[in-house]
This record gives C-alpha cells, sequence and structure tokens, in this order.
C-alpha cells in the first residue's frame, strides 16, 4: 500500500523486505519523490531506510501518539 503525500509528489511504502528476512532491519520505507529539483526536500529521488521490528514500532506508536493529539471536536 502507498501512502501520498505533499499533493502526491512524496510515495511512501512501508513493506517487510523479504529478501532480508535474515536481518535484523528487515522493515522498509521506501521513499520515491516525484516532482521538479528546486522542489526536492531529499537529494535523490528515491530512498529506502530499514528498521528493526523494534524501531517500527516506536515510530508507529509516535504517529499514532501524535495523530491522537491532533484530533480536533469536528474529527470525532
Amino acid at each position: 500500500m502507498s501512502i501520498y503525500l505533499l499533493d502526491e509528489s512524496l510515495q511512501i511504502d512501508i513493506f517487510f523486505d523479504c529478501e532480508d528476512h535474515d536481518l535484523e532491519d528487515n522493515i522498509c520505507i521506501s521513499i520515491v519523490e516525484r516532482c521538479p529539483l528546486e522542489e526536492r526536500l531529499l537529494r535523490s529521488c528515491e530512498t529506502h531506510i530499514f528498521l528493526t521490528d523494534d524501531e517500527a514500532r516506536q515510530l508507529g506508536e509516535a504517529l499514532i501518539a501524535a495523530a491522537d493529539h491532533s484530533v480536533t471536536p469536528q474529527d470525532n
């Protein structure tokens, strides 16, 4: 499943990397940026960040905590 941010110029995919199943950091965050060079956030069009299961859980918990704090009355 892809998540698109910043007017769909940033594509984020998160997945278990089967080829690296024997490595501790086998959860991949793939980030692909499709926009003009002068608008880029990243140096490269594509990058990968590999996480351990503990790091992935920490990231997930941090995102959920931030989302919980951002809930406004009209969201309920």
